[in-house]
């Protein structure tokens, strides 16, 4: 039966997004989604997605998006500059604000906030922080939303393809220092589920998979995967940190992504999943987000003999 009421999705044309509209649509939820200018609404269309044009930085187009849905999930960041206006205050910071007045304007019943893991502790990484500055907001205009915090994705196929295509893991390491993955399709498959799960309102969920691992235990991971060694070749993160401080003098977001590892080194950036197992079940096994992020990048197949 499909669900007459419209979810509101803001980022479907990107990663994560897009896995939430297909998640959405799986569990017969009418999906509507927000299109900026300059953006091909076909792909989104040919799902059976209703497209409507806005931007997170138009806050009459959020509040026209938003009538009549009985939710909105949002996936979207700006941090990456992946369009020339795309920064962290904008589109972080002003659209989500943007977004918490529209959404409690026109009554929204649910926000569905992607956040970050520990974004409340990681004070020294802007695009981390800003995650919980907008989790505050929402709770000060008083609109119904769930912050969902996953941990580091399995998401980028070339992240690490090109090493262990050749047997290696290519990472920055500090021995025995464990942090959490998930793969962007079990944070959608939660995100679509969140939509209908009261219980997670007001308040924030750790998302990752069964235990965190650490470089050389995730070596060894996909070594098991792939059924051949994967050797671990690690950038000493001193070496590193000194690269990231010195050419921070020129690019601040270098500086953010030096704060960043510094925080994943700390032992902080690891899921407590027990929100996540009452809400929705056992969270998967780092094996099976491995072995999908595997399949992304078409080592799966040609591990085989």
């Amino acid at each position: 039966m499909i669900d007459p009421e419209p979810v509101l999705v803001i980022g479907g044309t990107g990663n994560l997004g897009g896995r939430v509209v297909d998640a959405l649509l799986a569990r017969g939820t009418t999906v509507r989604a927000l299109v900026r200018d300059g953006t091909d609404p076909r792909p989104l269309q040919a799902r059976g997605v209703t497209t409507v044009a806005g931007d997170l930085l138009d806050p009459a187009s959020l509040r026209a998006a938003l009538g009549g849905a009985r939710a909105v999930v949002t996936t979207a960041i700006g941090y990456l500059g992946r369009r020339k206006d795309d920064t962290l205050s904008s589109v972080d910071d002003q659209g989500n604000r943007n977004l918490a007045d529209a959404a409690h304007a026109v009554g929204t019943p649910l926000v569905v906030f992607t956040s970050i893991l520990a974004a409340d502790q990681a004070t020294a990484v802007p695009h981390f922080h800003q995650k919980a500055i907008i989790e505050r907001y929402l709770t000060d205009t008083g609109v119904p939303y769930v912050a969902l915090r996953p941990g580091a994705f399995l998401g980028a196929p070339d992240m690490w393809k090109a090493g262990l295509a050749k047997g290696k893991l290519r990472t920055v390491g500090r021995a025995g220092v464990r942090w959490t993955y998930v793969h962007p399709h079990d944070v959608a498959q939660i995100a679509a589920a969140a939509v209908d799960e009261p219980r997670a309102v007001s308040g924030h969920i750790d998302i990752g998979t069964d235990r965190a691992l650490d470089a050389v235990e995730l070596a060894a991971a996909f070594s098991e995967l792939l059924v051949r060694p994967v050797r671990l070749q690690t950038v000493p993160y001193p070496l590193l940190r000194a690269g990231l401080t010195t050419a921070g003098l020129v690019s601040p977001q270098l500086t953010d992504f030096r704060n960043m590892f510094d925080f994943f080194f700390s032992g902080a950036y690891v899921a407590d999943t027990t929100r996540q197992t009452e809400l929705f079940g056992p969270p998967p096994t780092i094996e099976a987000g491995l072995r999908r992020y595997l399949d992304d990048a078409g080592l799966l197949t040609a591990s085989r003999p």
